[in-house]
């Protein structure tokens, strides 16, 4: 018997949490990482070393295999086409990838379909920015429509000049289109992970709240504490939406802004990020759902029923390992598991740098506030905070 083989594009942490689901349930993961230490590199036997860009590495990495999925988006179009030309299944498709690409594509058909998004305008010229701020109060968002993640290629702004360097190189063609976006008063961030199969099938996990600090994810909440039932309705809606409008398969996160009623109903969401793959919003899954979002992605890839969403525990809270002062987190594990035997840690492999994501640990629970700082103790552990008090603090 030979089992079914999954291509991953991408030897990040992603693709390296699907090789326990995959060996569960007895497929064969194959991952294109970037170089032999990479964080899949780690945990998967067949991983070939080459560049997403490369269209015979991918054409290698796909020999033989029933499906090509990913880790990022960062995949050529034309790279992707051929591999589906030749008869293997991409999932997500290069149609679909594209939204989550081009962000200005992606708000384009948002905006179409009807989703609710946060106003937006291209930007061309210092004369378009500046009409639009003045329009929306003298305050936006700009954004790179390629290649930003993780706070990067996005600037807040309050005049042209502010983004002078990406105008000058949009302008030139060195540089990504642009577009602006209104500074959005929310309350908070939410995020809603649906999986979707080819043969259109779909499950959502519960919505959860997402705490971004410089821009990057620092904790999950799932699921979403005191969402209001018809906004949390909502923003499951909005999930299947768009992963129907835009023929997503496989798992996709909707990083939304949780925004007031203005006629004071119940809090209305607006699209703010997707994204094609399995999602740092959705790590609690792992320890805290039936079903995770890695099991579920390889599920969906290959068309197979999906896993059922609901959760473990009344609570689970994800915080992540952004950085640490110790040479290597693995140390602290005793310390970490001494501590808190419920802790579920997962580290990722990687050499310790600044802000990098290194790890993350998820606790579950009865008590919202407790597993919190339970979750935050323990990774201040994994920082080298020896003296870590359980709110996430220092002695």
């Amino acid at each position: 018997m030979t089992p079914p083989t999954v291509a991953v594009v991408g030897g990040g942490q992603l693709a390296r949490m699907m090789a326990g689901p995959a060996t569960a349930l007895g497929l064969h993961l194959r991952v294109l990482v970037e170089e032999p230490a990479s964080s899949a590199a780690q945990a998967v036997a067949d991983a070939p070393v080459g560049a997403a860009a490369d269209a015979a590495a991918v054409t290698a990495l796909v020999a033989g295999a029933d499906v090509l999925t990913f880790e990022h988006e960062h995949v050529p179009a034309e790279v992707l086409a051929a591999v589906a030309a030749a008869g293997v299944p991409v999932q997500p498709g290069p149609d679909a990838l594209l939204h989550a690409q081009d962000k200005v594509v992606m708000r384009e058909r948002l905006t179409a379909l009807g989703v609710p998004c946060p106003r937006w305008a291209p930007v061309v010229s210092a004369e378009d920015l500046a009409g639009f701020l003045a329009a929306v109060g003298g305050r936006a968002v700009v954004k790179t429509a390629r290649g930003g993640y993780d706070g990067k290629g996005v600037r807040v702004v309050r005049h042209a000049d502010d983004v002078a360097d990406w105008l000058a190189a949009a302008a030139d063609g060195s540089g990504p289109r642009l577009l602006v976006e209104e500074l959005v008063p929310f309350r908070r961030e939410l995020a809603a992970l649906v999986a979707r199969t080819p043969s259109g099938a779909s499950a959502t996990w519960p919505v959860v709240e997402s705490v971004q600090r410089d821009g990057v994810c620092a904790e999950v909440v799932a699921p979403a504490p005191d969402l209001d039932p018809v906004t949390a309705a909502a923003a499951e809606d909005v999930a299947r939406r768009v992963a129907e409008g835009l023929g997503v398969t496989g798992v996709l996160a909707v990083e939304l802004f949780e925004v007031a009623d203005p006629d004071g109903g119940a809090p209305r969401v607006l699209v703010n990020e997707l994204a094609m793959r399995p999602h740092n919003s959705g790590h609690w899954t792992i320890d805290g759902a039936v079903t995770s979002q890695f099991e579920q992605h390889l599920r969906a890839v290959l068309d197979l029923p999906l896993g059922a969403t609901g959760t473990r525990a009344p609570w689970t809270v994800m915080v992540n390992l952004l950085g640490s002062a110790l040479d290597d987190p693995t140390d602290a594990l005793p310390a970490v598991l001494a501590a808190d035997p419920d802790a579920k840690v997962h580290l990722y492999g990687k050499a310790v740098r600044p802000g990098r994501k290194l790890g993350h640990v998820n606790i579950s629970g009865h008590d919202l506030e407790d597993v919190r700082a339970r979750a935050r103790a323990a990774v201040a552990l994994l920082r080298g905070e020896t003296s870590a008090r359980r709110d996430g603090g220092t002695a």
